[in-house]
């Protein structure tokens, strides 16, 4: 299921042109405009749940498979070594309402940096 006004969903259906890092079934990872490290890759589930918590309830295995993507991602750009960030509502930084993991990596990242990351 997915939202025709949701910007994420645009991408997964290719309205919208990303830079696609690793693709399944289920999810798709692209990379974030704005970077906030040197690997800042976005992982999202094909289809439309709001933010963490609903993938967890409704479909566990996918938000497992996301975390299977993260860590593939950064096996493949930052020696296995990464930070994955959920942002769960406008007040914790979540600007796009479709449910995704920030995968950042590439380099030494300070305690501020999660902060940052919209």
């Amino acid at each position: 299921m997915s939202d025709s006004d949701c910007l994420f969903c645009r991408i997964i259906a290719g309205e919208i042109p990303s830079t696609i890092v690793l693709e399944t079934d289920n999810v798709l990872a692209f990379r974030d405009i704005m970077p906030q490290a040197p690997t800042h890759v976005l992982v999202v589930p094909r289809q439309h749940l709001a933010d963490v918590t609903d993938v967890a309830a409704a479909a566990p295995d996918v938000l497992a498979e996301m975390i299977d993507v993260a860590q593939r991602i950064a096996d493949d750009e930052c020696s296995g070594q990464f930070r994955l960030v959920f942002n769960t509502g406008p007040v914790a930084g979540q600007s796009v309402f479709h449910v995704h993991a920030h995968v950042l990596g590439g380099a030494e990242l300070g305690p501020n940096l999660a902060g940052m990351i919209e």
